[in-house]
């Protein structure tokens, strides 16, 4: 109880955000389905500013957890087919570089800070950290794993921000690209955004990408708890 009293103390802005980063995408998710209901034919027809617009709009609601990154693929997917494709790359990759910035500027490594008070967690941070190439790439692999959220937790730990874009982008490829196809696909984009798993397929897709993300992580956590305790061991021993 009193590490965690500590936790919370020393650490209270980061934490709150971090809830809320979990608690939003749903507000979001339930905001953009009554304003494509109300309006479906919002996104069509657009000029090239607003379309420039609409990419920079859907950036900073990513960031900041305003909206789900599943939902803003269908819904761009819909609306723009392949070729607003590398526009929703470019926005995830803004919304990831400025969750990260909100992140740094607002824990200032504090957390990390407090975790340094715990030899063997942050012997273990230490080791993620030498894998975080690996790291990002299947945190952002996995569908179910809040892509605000992580990238708050990963700016945290405080992973290198030019390996954590391009990690970012490359590991959320995989899923956004299924869920961009199906938008593609769709034939009432309302009913899809209500229920993306529907079909075999989905859930054939989504579970192989959940259990590859969480293996993966598995095996990254493991391999790095086993080399801090390796390297713990050898210097209580040198000692």
């Amino acid at each position: 109880m009193a590490f965690l009293r500590e936790l919370f103390q020393k650490n209270t802005s980061t934490l709150l955000a971090m809830a809320a980063l979990v608690t939003v995408p749903l507000l979001g998710s339930a905001s953009l389905l009554g304003l494509l209901y109300q309006n479906q034919q919002l996104l069509e027809h657009l000029s090239w500013g607003q379309v420039l617009l609409y990419f920079a709009i859907i950036a900073f609601t990513m960031a900041f957890a305003l909206t789900p990154t599943t939902f803003v693929a269908i819904v761009t997917g819909y609306y723009f087919g392949w070729a607003g494709l590398p526009g929703m790359v470019l926005a995830y990759m803004l919304a990831a570089a400025l969750g990260y910035e909100l992140a740094s500027r607002l824990d200032h490594g504090k957390l990390l800070g407090f975790v340094r008070h715990f030899p063997k967690a942050d012997a273990v941070l230490s080791e993620l950290k030498s894998e975080s190439w690996q790291l990002v790439l299947l945190t952002r692999l996995s569908p179910v794993l809040p892509f605000a959220l992580m990238t708050f937790v990963l700016a945290l730990v405080q992973v290198p921000r030019r390996r954590f874009l391009l990690a970012s982008v490359l590991g959320m490829l995989p899923r956004s690209l299924f869920f961009y196809w199906l938008g593609t696909q769709a034939q009432d984009v309302l009913a899809l955004l209500r229920n993306p798993d529907q079909g075999a397929l989905s859930k054939l897709v989504l579970l192989g990408l959940v259990a590859a993300s969480l293996f993966g992580l598995f095996f990254v956590f493991n391999q790095a708890l086993k080399r801090a305790l390796r390297k713990n061991g050898a210097a209580k021993m040198d000692a």
